[in-house]
This record gives structure tokens, sequence and C-alpha cells, in this order.
């Protein structure tokens, strides 16, 4: 359906406002916003509302036209993007004077033919609007096309959606509303603030396969998703920290709907300044609805104490995990030995397989996909009860329950109660007096026997009747 949709492309150069009125439109924080001037460098996409009307909203990375490698890249993707769309917002600072650039690209956008408004952001009053607005005219837009708005303060913004709104197609499926465009209080509840949005509720469990990308800065992540995807989608460059929002992207394969969320680069603590500390807590949020991970190492490098901290960060989320060895050489022979010294390092990801690849050939990306989809098959599962009574009841005769201080343990049977990751409940007699040592043995048995590689499996000894665990309780391995 989302191809169906008309797409807005929000257009302009860095800082002067297009992720705060992305946030407005979509009603929800999506895009970071600060005001460092270059936070945008990715395109988002977001499927929006204008009143009764259905759009995708392009948000598309500041245009700064100089020298530096990722702002000439951003620009052309840019430019890209407004030619895909059906709708260009081209925004500007309303502070500052016509800027020649932006007249520039105003006119190569003109060009294209296609719905074009003039956007003049930061118009915070009357006064402002009387001596700032009539300098834009210079652009040569018609007055029923530019807009004199402010984001922060919500003002001017309805006239523009009402701009929208007659440019998008009615619902098919439902009866054309005549609607009165001065109607205040139908409008009230879309312009309302975006903080008063709850951002949660949008996220449920679909079945999708949701997996969020995450190494240090540098170590190939857009491009391990490019390779991925099969297109360009996320700004590349050799210029650590190239990424700062995390951008989602969807495709089929197998009969699964794969989305990835190329997480923002993560850095040491001390380094974490400005708008990094929102792309950590950004990376946090799209991790706690992940249900994959792919940690990406560079294999061209040493091994850091920081890509063990990341990668912490999906052991903590109990997420299904592929490791990946990104810029691994077609004619390297070390693979054994590398893969022994990641396995040291990350102990703790011991079930999550180690696969070498290179974004930049293409090598191993197809058989990436592949195990993708098994692991998420594997986080997913649920195993028959009669299955694990019998593996666990093997393990027991294998191994017999200790019996502490004098005690005997004894197992009535297993179950699994939950999925993503599972979940596996043992009711026993005296359930509190089960060593870890002794939980920990079941699971490599049932890893023996089942299979679930790349995910953790959570333990749980429970006594009859009882129903939920406690923290104390629960196990992962």
């Amino acid at each position: 359906m989302t191809n169906e949709l008309k797409k807005i492309a929000l257009i302009g150069q860095p800082n002067v406002g297009k992720s705060s009125l992305f946030n407005r439109i979509a009603k929800k924080r999506i895009a970071i916003v600060s005001d460092m001037a270059g936070t945008t460098r990715d395109i988002r996409k977001h499927e929006v509302e204008i009143l009764d009307r259905d759009a995708l909203m392009l948000d598309t990375g500041g245009i700064d036209d100089t020298n530096d490698a990722i702002f000439s890249n951003v620009k052309r993707k840019a430019v890209e993007c407004a030619k895909e769309a059906d709708i260009i917002l081209f925004m500007v600072d309303g502070k500052k004077i016509p800027d020649e650039k932006d007249k520039e690209l105003f006119y190569e956008l003109q060009t294209l033919g296609k719905k074009l408004a003039l956007v003049v952001n930061k118009i915070d009053n009357d006064k402002e609007k009387d001596e700032r607005l009539w300098a834009f005219f210079e652009f040569g837009i018609d007055e029923e096309n530019l807009f004199g708005i402010s984001v922060s303060h919500n003002r001017g913004t309805k006239s523009l959606f009402e701009w929208i709104w007659e440019k998008l197609p009615p619902r098919v499926e439902e009866e054309v509303i005549n609607y009165e465009v001065d109607d205040d209080d139908y409008l009230e509840d879309f312009l309302a603030p975006v903080e008063d949005i709850n951002e949660s509720a949008d996220f449920q469990d679909d079945g999708e396969i949701r997996v969020a990308i995450i190494g240090r800065t540098n170590v190939g992540k857009s491009s391990i998703l490019n390779a991925l995807v099969g297109a360009e989608r996320s700004v590349v460059s050799p210029i650590a920290g190239t990424t700062i929002d995390p951008v989602d992207e969807s495709f089929e394969y197998k009969d699964k709907n794969i989305t990835f969320v190329d997480t923002a680069g993560l850095r040491r603590r001390g380094k974490i300044e400005g708008i990094e500390k929102f792309a950590l807590m950004r990376t946090k949020e799209m991790l706690e609805i992940a249900n994959l991970a792919l940690v990406v190492l560079d294999a061209s490098e040493e091994l850091y104490d920081l890509d063990e901290k990341i990668a912490g960060l999906v052991d903590q989320y109990g997420l299904g995990t592929i490791i990946v060895l990104n810029k691994w050489d077609e004619n390297r022979e070390d693979f054994k030995e590398f893969e022994e010294k990641v396995r040291r390092k990350f102990k703790f990801l011991y079930y999550a397989p180690i696969i070498a690849v290179s974004a930049k050939t293409g090598r191993s990306i197809d058989r990436l996909k592949d195990k993708l989809v098994e692991i998420y098959e594997n986080y997913s599962q649920r195993v028959p009860t009669s299955t694990l009574n019998k593996a666990i009841e093997t393990a027991v005769m294998r191994h017999a329950l200790p019996s502490p201080a004098g005690n005997f343990l004894r197992i009535y049977y297993s179950t699994q109660f939950e999925t993503k990751p599972p979940r596996i409940a043992l009711i026993m007699n005296k359930p509190k007096l089960l060593h870890f040592s002794y939980k920990r043995y079941l699971i490599n048995f049932l890893r023996d026997n089942i299979n679930f590689e790349g995910t953790p499996i959570h333990l749980v000894a429970r006594g009859k009747g009882q129903r939920e665990e406690s923290e104390e309780e629960l196990e992962d391995f």
C-alpha cells in the first residue's frame, strides 16, 4: 500500500527545521531534533495522515553545498528524492536573508514540474512576517505557494497542512468528506504538540523480522544495510559517524518481511557529545523494538573493548543475534583463528553464528539473508512439550540432579511458555534449590538436541501452581 501513497519530500539546508516539521506532521518524535547543523543525513520515511488523507513523508538530509564528501552525497540523494516525490516542501530559515544556494536549488526543483511550496520557517510573529516574508518572493514563488511558519510555536502550520491536503487524493475506501478548512475544532487534535503523542502505540508484535544493526562507528553498518536491501538507501562515507538517525528499510525475502534498523554508530561514553547522546538513546529504543541484531565488527582491525560493550546491549535486550565480520578479504585464510578470538571476546554470545562478509564485494550477503530467516525461526519457535520433556528426561538420566544439603530435587515436567526469545519452565518440587550450573547444563543439552542457534534461552525453575517468575529465578543462556 505504501507505494500507492503520494510522496511528500522535505528539502532544505541543515538546521532550518525540517526534522521538527517532519515530527509535527508525523505526530511523533521520529527524527532526531537538535540545534546542531547537519543532524539529519539519511532519508527517513513515515506514513502520515493529513486531515483524512494519507501520504508518505520523506525527510531528506540537510543540503549544504560544500566540498565535503558527506554533504555532496546528501545533496545528490535529496535531489533524487525530490524527483520521485509528488509534492515538495522546500524549507528555508526565515531568520536569514534569502540564500543564493537556496534560490539556485529552488529553480532546479521548479523544473521538475511537481507541486512545490516554499516554507519559510522561524517566522515567530506578525512583525517578522511583515518584515521578512516579502523578501522570499525573490524565489519567483506565487503567494498561494509561499508559507511563513514557526514549527516551534506551531504558527502558520494550519495553512500549510490545508495546502498539502488539497494536493492529496481522498481515501478510496471511504466516502469523500467535504471539510471546512477553517474548522479549528477538527484541526486541534491534528496540530497537537508533538510531546503529547504516545510514541509506543505504533509498535506491536506483528510477526515482522525487525533487525537492529549495531557496532562501532565506521565498521560498515550502512554499507551492510545497502548490500542486504540491494540499493543505496543509507548515506555511506568513510568519515566516522555519518549515520546519525536510525533508518528503517523493509524488503521481502523468502516470504518474510524484513525491516532493518541501521542504528547510529556508538562511541565511548566519554566521547558522546551533543547529538550523539540523542543517537545513543534512539539506538536503545530501536533495540527494544527489534527482535534480531547484527553485531558488526571490522575484520580489518583488532577487536576493542567497545565492541564488547556494544554487543552487551544485545545480550541485555535478549535478541536473536548474528556476529558479522565485515571487510573480510576474499584471500584471507585465518577465519578459524579470528573466530576463536571473537569467541573469547564475546563469551556471552556463544550461541550466535559468525559470518564473514564483504559489503563492498557482496561476499556472503545472500548467506547472511538466509541466516537471518533461520535465526528468526529459532527465536520465535514453540517447541512441543513432549519434545522438551524427552530432552530434559534424557539430560537428567545422563547427569543426575544434585542434592543440595541432602534435599531431593525432582523435575515433574518442562514446558515452553513464551517465544521471542524462548522461555522454558521447569516445574519442580524445590525450584529455589536448583543451582545455576545445572541450569546451564540443561540449556547446553537442549541446544545439542534442538536448533536454538542464534537465540538466547531463558530457563525458569518453578513450583507447582507458580505462575510468575522473579528476576532471581530467571537465567539467560
